[in-house]
């Protein structure tokens, strides 16, 4: 049975996710803290494998650099924001009001999604494109569960006011990819708690 955990970082309080089985784990946005990351990685006592981004704003690759460099593993991102990964500008932590923070240059990801099923230490899951909050924004659908990045929140959507936002193809991308999921299967945003396909599907304001 693969699980899931969730552990909100940074200023932004961003949700990074590890997901494991028996043997190994997965790590899912590691958007801050990477000590605290760690640790909670050594309290899971799995293997780590693979970094895995949704997509490439600051708030969700600031701790990539120190655990890929820690555990020695892959990062996997979209080729649409392989780019975005070294320059601040695109990852918005070099815009003017992020003044506070550095400037966040990570090494290029060692592989680029293709929109397909993937399986990494043992866990199956399918790369599905779910742009609108960035142009690259993926969701990753396992047996049962999906993570579905700034996409879609409880009650919400991502943002669609930064750059290559899209409010048209964001709402696209969730009716497509998302909200034909089964209903019961449990959703894991980037920001705020857990919902389901459902609750989404009948109570979200932006489709009702």
């Amino acid at each position: 049975m693969i699980q899931i955990e969730g552990f909100v970082t940074g200023v932004a309080q961003e949700n990074c996710y590890l997901i494991h089985n028996e043997q190994n784990l997965l790590i899912v946005d590691p958007g801050a803290e990477g000590d605290r990351l760690a640790a909670e990685i050594k309290r899971v006592g799995k293997k780590p494998q693979a970094i895995l981004l949704t997509h490439t704003h600051y708030d969700h690759i600031g701790a990539v650099e120190q655990l890929r460099k820690l555990y020695d593993i892959p990062v996997y991102v979209s080729p649409l924001e392989q780019k975005w990964l070294g320059d601040p500008i695109l990852n918005l932590s070099g815009l003017g009001r992020h003044d506070d923070m550095p400037d966040l240059i990570v090494r290029p990801a060692e592989f680029e999604f293709e929109l397909k099923e993937y399986t990494i230490g043992g866990m199956t899951f399918q790369v599905v494109p779910t742009p609108g909050h960035s142009i690259g924004s993926v969701s990753f659908i396992f047996d049962n569960f999906v993570v579905v990045g700034d996409a879609l929140f409880k009650g919400s959507i991502g943002r669609t006011d930064l750059y290559t936002g899209d409010l048209q193809q964001l709402l696209y991308s969730v009716k497509t990819y998302l909200f034909t999921l089964p209903r019961e299967l449990p959703a894991y945003p980037g920001h705020g708690p857990a919902t389901t396909i459902g609750q989404e599907i009948d109570t979200n304001p932006f489709f009702n």
